[in-house]
């Protein structure tokens, strides 16, 4: 997985490529979300239109970062998600994702 970081539409954006399996790169993920939200970032955006496979650690480390910034008052949301992803609101997990509204047009109307 390779991520790319970038501050637009009032947020930070994480965009995600290649395949999210969790493990190491879990951590760098988690950082990155730390960092931002230590600097009064409050708003995160995760891209997902490059991912070609997640499996359940993966899924864990979205839902990680999800805990991590509702923990701290952020908000957290989805972008460009595939139907192949969708499909994974199947799993129990996936309902702590309640409050995130996935996103398939417009990212910068997120926050408004």
């Amino acid at each position: 997985m390779k991520m790319k970081v970038t501050e637009r539409y009032e947020a930070i954006v994480i965009e995600l490529k290649g395949n999210v399996l969790g493990g190491p790169e879990a951590n760098e993920y988690s950082d990155t979300i730390k960092k931002f939200l230590s600097e009064g970032k409050k708003n995160i955006v995760i891209d997902l239109g490059e991912v070609k496979f997640m499996n359940s650690s993966g899924l864990g480390m979205l839902i990680s970062g999800l805990t991590t910034v509702n923990k701290e008052n952020g908000k957290l949301k989805l972008a460009n998600v595939e139907e192949k992803f969708i499909a994974c609101s199947l799993l129990p997990s996936w309902s702590l994702f309640s409050k995130v509204i996935l996103l398939l047009k417009k990212p910068w109307q997120v926050f408004n």
